[in-house]
């Protein structure tokens, strides 16, 4: 393989408390992310503020979630926020070892209860002639809103994203794997850890998985390996798994 690998990760940290809020993880989350070391991070439920937390913990980061994490590893970071409430807000987020041409935030929520955004991000990969389109994705829970925000995903990455190198992950809320259905057959991706048999892995609960919810989508890359990070420590941080992959791009 002459070409490095490009590795990637997708994780919904919760806002960076265990399951049931039980405690606030957000160091340890950060060790763990530099265990799994990364060239870019998908992140959902990434606290841009919470003023009530910074009250509440003596610990709690000072700058953002997004860039706390990212301290001395992940060079560049963006965040888009979805959902803003009087005491702040949380959204998704993307850290990059490499540079992020440019960033933005599309707006699909379904209805006012469920505030979701595609947070679309272009990297400069060394090695590569073409820029990566990386889109994080936090998906609706109810299935004809997952549905929309697919087609409206699809919609964007044929506009922007044509025949380039395109990586879209996050936590897709679809257990009955619906995603193929609109993101494979439109856009030509291939599900990270597709073994042949149409079956995303099992990513929730993180203790003992039994749901796919969480998805690695490629497209330009062979995926030289993927992995499922359940378990211990992994259930003590988040009720989602965080998945891996190594991905070696064509040519």
């Amino acid at each position: 393989m002459g070409q490095r690998l490009l590795s990637v990760c997708t994780y919904n940290i919760h806002k960076g408390f265990s399951q049931f809020n039980r405690r606030m993880v957000i160091h340890e989350l950060r060790d763990r992310l530099r265990v799994l070391d990364v060239d870019l991070v998908f992140l959902q439920e990434v606290q841009g503020l919470h003023l009530q937390h910074e009250a509440r913990h003596a610990d709690w980061p000072g700058p953002p979630q997004h860039e706390f994490l990212a301290q001395g590893v992940w060079q560049q970071a963006a965040y888009g926020g979805n959902a803003l409430y009087e005491h702040g807000h949380h959204g998704n987020a993307i850290l990059s070892r490499y540079p992020i041409l440019s960033a933005s935030n599309q707006d699909v929520s379904d209805h006012r209860f469920e505030r979701r955004g595609l947070l679309h991000c272009v990297v400069e990969v060394p090695g590569l002639a073409k820029p990566v389109h990386c889109v994080c994705a936090h998906l609706g829970l109810m299935a004809g809103s997952r549905r929309r925000q697919m087609e409206a995903l699809a919609d964007r990455m044929e506009r922007l994203a044509n025949g380039a190198p395109l990586i879209i992950a996050g936590d897709f809320n679809d257990w009955r794997n619906h995603a193929d259905d609109v993101l494979v057959s439109r856009l030509g991706l291939r599900d990270a850890f597709d073994s042949g048999r149409g079956r995303p892995p099992r990513s929730f609960p993180s203790s003992v998985p039994l749901f796919r919810l969480d998805r690695i989508y490629v497209r330009g890359f062979e995926v030289a390996n993927a992995k499922v990070h359940s378990g211990l420590p992994w259930s003590q941080i988040s009720d989602h798994a965080a998945l891996t992959a190594e991905l070696e791009p064509y040519g």
